[in-house]
């Protein structure tokens, strides 16, 4: 398949972002500003978590689910380095059906499964004796919750988002204790990484011999098309235009942010998706050129090799789709993560010879799932920090590891959303994709939502403050993500301690133990 390379060179010279000035706006620290020369001694003294419920602006259906409205949660902890104590934060929307993908429960007891594991992560982490290093730390309470979560036949992936709540508000500390920026802490490894626990034949390796020496600085946007979004104008059913100054339709978008590469669902029915496929290509065609990327995400509809051929033959023989096809970066996650690793499968899988590059991202549930993977005949997995910061960084060193034992053979580290928003989670990850410097990512938090328009004037002037590059007022007087010519500027966010350069106030929204599923149905 033919990817298209638009390189750093062809775009504008970037907004104000000095990186002085980034980390001057941090506020107090609770330690001095020097890097650690040694492994500290790490603890959690406290956790608290609050919520604040958001309503889409229009509905976004991936797979089996129809996101329109959720609770975001936002994690605060107590670090305690060296006996001195730090504040960090992480927070993440808590979506349906996307960690569990069963369709015979309601949104209503998922919340609960999600709520519970976070509080049990939380829990161990407060009760877990002293370590050494964050990551030593984060692996021990990642064994301990992967124990209990098995005991209650919670699956990996679900268990994992308490850990990774936790590890990223416990780098927020420690990056702002330390006056680091996540990519410094990174390159020093300064958390105390062993990529040998995470994958054996890495040894001794730091994450420094495999990651770049810079952070990147500006990364595409890979625009979701959702099954249920408007291609055009006159798809949008009379009386349901938003009309809050953001695009709305597919065309409207690739207009107003100029975007040439786009992440397009599947549906699993071979005549809707086909159809939506041969209308995709022609706006693409119309609309940007020849100058564009996209991926398929299979959404885990299919449940054996069989079921994807129906499509992906007809995808790959149609005369009318062969413009469109040769720009196909990668399939994600085609088969329902139960089958998806399943020997059976992946015999069929491995004897497809001229199969497209396939990734994982639902299976990739464990801390062995990539190179599982891998030696399954997919090229590769996805990134997001609720699947785990140290994780994703660990994967990311593997497959660049492969790569170049493997030079003929394209190994693949994809970035993809769940619809994040700032102003904590959406910055957090965007500041580990820039320090794995990954090309393009799927964002689509700022699509679905109206901006950061649920957040107070205030806390919006602080983001705007701090981070102009990456943020702007639109005309309706809320902050919305800047894409321009298609693309994010990372410099604010790669010059803050871990993403975000200003102080925040999470005791404005409801603690958790104050909060009910039912306040939900009155935003």
């Amino acid at each position: 398949m033919i990817k298209p390379t638009v390189g750093n060179a062809v775009l504008n010279a970037p907004r104000s972002s000095d990186k002085v000035s980034q980390k001057a706006r941090w506020g107090q620290r609770s330690l001095p500003n020097s890097p650690p020369s040694r492994m500290a001694s790490i603890r959690v003294r406290s956790i608290d978590h609050f919520v604040l419920n958001m309503q889409t602006r229009m509905p976004f259906q991936y797979g089996i689910a129809s996101l329109t409205a959720l609770p975001h949660l936002f994690l605060r902890l107590q670090l305690d380095i060296d006996g001195r104590t730090v504040t960090g934060i992480s927070s993440d929307g808590l979506p349906p059906k996307w960690f569990t993908k069963d369709p015979s429960t309601r949104f209503e007891e998922d919340l609960v499964s999600m709520l519970e594991v976070i509080r049990n992560a939380s829990d161990l982490a407060v009760e877990q004796e002293t370590s050494d290093s964050l990551f030593h730390f984060w692996h021990e309470l990642y064994q301990q919750q992967s124990a209990w979560g098995e005991q209650r036949k919670f699956p990996p992936l679900l268990s994992g988002l308490g850990v990774s709540l936790v590890e990223r508000a416990m780098i927020d500390a420690f990056c702002r204790a330390f006056d680091l920026t996540f990519f410094e802490a990174v390159q020093r490894n300064a958390f105390g990484m062993d990529l040998g626990t995470l994958h054996s034949h890495l040894g001794q390796t730091s994450p420094s011999d495999f990651l770049p020496s810079k952070p990147a600085r500006f990364l595409a946007v890979r625009h979701t098309v959702g099954l249920s979004d408007p291609l055009t104008n006159s798809d949008i059913p009379e009386g349901t235009f938003l009309n809050d100054g953001l695009p709305q339709s597919l065309e409207e978008n690739i207009e107003v942010y100029s975007l040439n590469h786009f992440k397009i669902k599947l549906c699993g029915n071979l005549d809707r998706d086909l159809d939506r496929l041969n209308h995709l290509a022609g706006i693409l065609e119309n609309k940007v050129g020849e100058d564009y990327l996209f991926t398929l995400d299979g959404n885990e509809q299919f449940r054996n090799l069989d079921s994807f051929l129906e499509i992906w033959n007809v995808l790959d023989r149609d005369p009318k789709l062969a413009s469109f096809r040769k720009h196909l970066d990668f399939v994600e996650q085609p088969f329902h993560r139960k089958v998806a690793l399943d020997e059976s499968l992946v015999a069929s899988l491995k004897n497809w010879t001229d199969r497209p590059a396939m990734l994982i991202d639902e299976s990739d549930g464990e801390l062995h799932s990539a190179a599982q993977a891998l030696d399954s005949g997919y090229a590769g997995t996805s990134f997001k920090n609720c699947k785990g910061v140290f994780k994703g960084l660990g994967n990311a060193c593997f497959l660049q590891e492969l790569q170049r034992r493997n030079p003929d053979f394209r190994t693949i580290l994809s970035s993809e959303d769940l619809a994040n928003v700032g102003p904590i989670a959406l910055l957090q990850d965007l500041a580990v994709v820039a320090c794995m410097g990954l090309k393009h990512s799927e964002r689509n938090g700022h699509h679905y939502f109206r901006g950061l328009s649920m957040f107070s004037q205030e806390v919006q002037k602080q983001v705007a403050a701090a981070h102009s590059d990456l943020y702007e007022f639109n005309e309706q007087g809320f902050l919305t993500l800047a894409v321009s010519k298609g693309r994010l500027c990372l410099d604010s966010v790669t010059g803050s301690p871990f993403g975000y350069g200003f102080d925040f106030d999470v005791t404005e929204y409801i603690p958790l133990d104050q909060w009910s599923s039912d306040s939900l149905s009155t935003i």
